[in-house]
């Protein structure tokens, strides 16, 4: 009898920053949603971004589907689908964030190695908005889950590997992942842009609601008074 093919389905991106989150929410929603005939040869992985720490997952996988934002030059919330050889071209066309030149040398790596999966299949979705700090996917983006889903499921049909459909959805674990893995309570429980800026750190740092007299003791073990905002040291 031969052996069923080892079948890695990874979704990585950062939820944090919008629209970057879709391959993290695509792999929640296929969990969730669905179960594999043979679970034992299928894992579904949400990596993040995890980059080099995800090498030995896809040097054990045969097949390999990727869930993705990829900045393909196209309209935002455009799906589109790679296959084989063309998966780490695309991955490292034109960054989004970090994570993607990490993964492309992930599978760099596990070439050099000697384990790479025979099958590859990238399902990116061009994202809409990126600078967004705590927000979540744009509807445009979140309409392509479902779609994005039946691609690989049918990819994956054609080696055999079948899912079906739960008849209740799992619950997401909050309580042991935080709230942030329940992406309609992430979006519903999301503060207010007054509370939260959107952007990061820098605007938080020249906010003139953010105000210090002195900063730590320098490498001399002396303070130095600061003006208004944290980038304008004056040393007395």
């Amino acid at each position: 009898m031969n052996t069923p093919p080892r079948v890695l389905i990874l979704g990585i991106g950062n939820v944090l920053w919008a629209d970057e989150g879709f391959g993290v929410r695509a792999i929640e929603s296929l969990q969730r949603n669905y179960q594999f005939e043979n679970p034992d040869n299928v894992l579904m992985l949400d990596g993040g971004t995890q980059g080099i720490y995800l090498v030995q997952h896809i040097r054990e996988a045969d097949i390999l589907v990727v869930f993705d934002a990829i900045d393909y030059a196209l309209p935002g919330g455009t799906m589109k689908v790679v296959e084989g050889d063309q998966v780490p071209k695309f991955l490292g066309v034109k960054k989004v964030s970090l994570h993607q030149t990490g993964f492309q040398e992930v599978l760099a790596l596990a070439e050099m190695m000697g384990d790479y999966p025979e099958y590859l299949l990238l399902v990116g979705v061009q994202p809409v908005l990126l600078e967004d700090y705590g927000g979540s996917l744009q509807p445009q983006v979140k309409a392509q889950i479902p779609t994005a889903i039946d691609t690989a499921l049918s990819y994956l049909s054609q080696f055999g590997i079948h899912a079906m459909q739960r008849a209740t959805p799992l619950t997401p674990n909050t309580e042991a992942a935080g709230t942030i893995t329940d992406m309609d309570r992430y979006e519903y429980e999301r503060p207010s842009a007054t509370s939260a800026l959107r952007t990061g750190d820098a605007r938080v740092v020249h906010s003139d609601d953010f105000q210090v007299e002195y900063r730590p003791a320098d490498i001399d073990g002396v303070s130095v008074p600061l003006d208004h905002h944290l980038d304008t040291y004056r040393p007395t």
